[in-house]
């Protein structure tokens, strides 16, 4: 089923203009590549105007330090020279403490902590705040002016540092009597030193703060008469670098981190093996996905689609257990969550002894310890992606609910919906099933088995009692995976033509 739209013209539409003369053409494509070229000419104007605008406003910042009297403490703060940077020393690491270990048992300890200046306030000309930012860490940092240890001097430099500007900060740790609301730590940091490692340009394209914010932030504050800036989708793409520091996008790639790291842990611990696949080849893998087409020094080939073919083959080599992690490629036309041209696959292969049962205790056991895990050693990240893009928690139970096709269409039909009992279950069924298992069951995660043979690819083993259904299931995570015992042990597709004969395991 495809998901995109129809662009035909409904019977009521304008008819097709003809296309313009040649000529004419010709000259809208010449106004067109001018009009083009004016626009880059306006815009890289802007960026040196803006360029310009920031240099001198740190040499300003500069010539206004350096015409303070001499400061007797100066070697307690100013920035790092570049001839600092390059490897003198060798240093021991463990002399910097990392800021999400921050926490009340330090205190009183003195500390070297590494980060950007999030954001830099000046409390008259004696102190001033700064929140450090470490990995998704915050801690508040207090630079106070006292006799012998900080000057107002290093007061004033610290509240005119840029913000994500990198610091090196040393200090000594305290615990306040009142929470902390502007930072994950609940601790603070003294100054004693600060060092401006690499400093960032007074404006910066977009706001941390800014990018970070959620929608329901956005809306309630707009309810309440106040506007907040919104950093749209193709702001932050363009300046990618800047959205990755955000606490929700550092919580999704160090989420998506302990995925691939237990999904291969897991699977390492019950004999398979990893592989790595060919992604450049002749001819597309998966012949009812869309392909991407490219000329290999002047031959056809293609991005692979799915590893699947590769997974076999090293079944049929007696590898018996196989698993990999890699890019897949498909070049769709559809515009929906569940349509990606590119994403990171997570893919297993394995020979089957008996009953493709085995193969949905695998996955079943893999998918609760996964969410196990992740709910045990990424909490933080979890919480940080959640004030971003609220989600409730994933309900699972410890032995997971298996259903099969017919059991879940007899729920819809208890529900009123009408569903075609051997047909797919387009996207709203899907959604309106899970809906009932988890009213019924208290689960958002199930297998769904013994699909129709009719809707499931040619290779699929039809069942041995009732051949209009097969040896497959879906896996349901609030979302769809699906895989299906290979009817063919030999010969799988025209491709394998080299290997018939040669006697395939019983796979899915």
């Amino acid at each position: 089923m495809s998901f995109a739209e129809s662009q035909s013209p409904s019977s009521g539409a304008v008819p097709e203009q003809p296309p313009p003369p040649h000529n004419q053409q010709e000259e809208e494509d010449e106004s067109s590549k001018s009009q083009s070229k004016k626009a880059a000419k306006k815009e890289a104007a802007k960026q040196e105007k803006l360029r310009r605008r920031q240099e001198a406003s740190l040499a300003s910042a500069a010539q206004s330090l350096s015409v303070e009297e001499d400061d007797p403490l100066s070697s307690n703060y100013g920035d790092v020279p570049l001839s600092e940077l390059q490897s003198k020393v060798a240093a021991d690491v463990r002399e910097w403490t990392e800021v999400g270990a921050l926490t009340e048992g330090l205190s009183e300890r003195y500390v070297l902590v590494r980060g950007r200046a999030q954001a830099i306030r000046a409390v008259g000309k004696n102190m001033a705040f700064l929140v450090v930012r470490e990995k998704g860490f915050t801690v508040q940092c207090v630079v106070t002016a006292q006799p012998d240890t900080v000057s107002r001097q290093m007061v004033k430099y610290a509240a005119g540092l840029s913000r994500e500007s990198i610091v090196d900060i040393e200090g000594v740790v305290s615990v306040p009597t009142v929470p902390i609301k502007g930072a994950t730590q609940q601790v603070e940091v003294q100054v004693r030193k600060i060092l401006c490692v690499n400093k960032a340009m007074p404006t910066l394209p977009i706001n941390i703060e800014d990018a970070a914010r959620s929608e329901t932030e956005i809306e309630k504050a707009l309810q309440a008469g106040e506007q907040l800036v919104r950093v749209n989708q193709d702001t932050r793409l363009n300046y990618r670098v800047l959205d990755m520091r955000t606490p929700a996008n550092q919580g999704i790639f160090r989420i998506q981190c302990q995925v691939g790291n237990v999904f291969r842990q897991f699977l390492l611990s019950k004999d398979f093996v990893e592989i790595h696949t060919p992604k450049l080849i002749a001819g597309s893998s998966e012949g009812g996905a869309a392909v991407f087409k490219l000329d290999y020094k002047g031959q056809a080939a293609c991005l692979a689609q799915s590893p699947q073919l590769h997974k076999q083959m090293a079944i049929c080599g007696d590898f018996g257990r196989v698993f990999e992690i890699g890019p897949v490629f498909r070049a769709e036309d559809s515009y929906t969550h569940r349509h990606l041209c590119e994403f990171t696959g997570l893919d297993i292969e394995m020979e089957i002894k008996k009953h493709y049962f085995e193969v949905m205790d695998v996955v079943d056991r893999l998918f609760v310890t996964m969410f196990d895990t992740l709910n045990k050693n990424c909490a933080k990240e979890l919480e940080a992606v959640g004030r971003q893009y609220p989600f409730e928690p994933l309900k699972y139970l410890r032995s997971t609910l298996r259903l099969t096709f017919e059991e879940g269409i007899q729920m819809l039909k208890e529900a009123g919906v009408e569903v075609d009992p051997l047909g797919d279950l387009n996207t709203e069924t899907e959604r309106k099933l899970g809906q009932l298992v988890l009213e019924k069951y208290g689960t958002e995660f199930y297998i769904l088995h013994r699909y129709p043979l009719a809707i499931r690819p040619f290779y699929t083993m039809p069942c041995y009692d009732n051949p209009a259904y097969s040896n497959s299931f879906d896996v349901f995570i609030r979302e769809l995976m699906s895989t299906w015992q290979h009817r063919y042990w030999f010969k799988i597709v025209q491709h394998f033509s080299d290997i018939t004969g040669t006697a395939c395991l019983p796979h899915t």
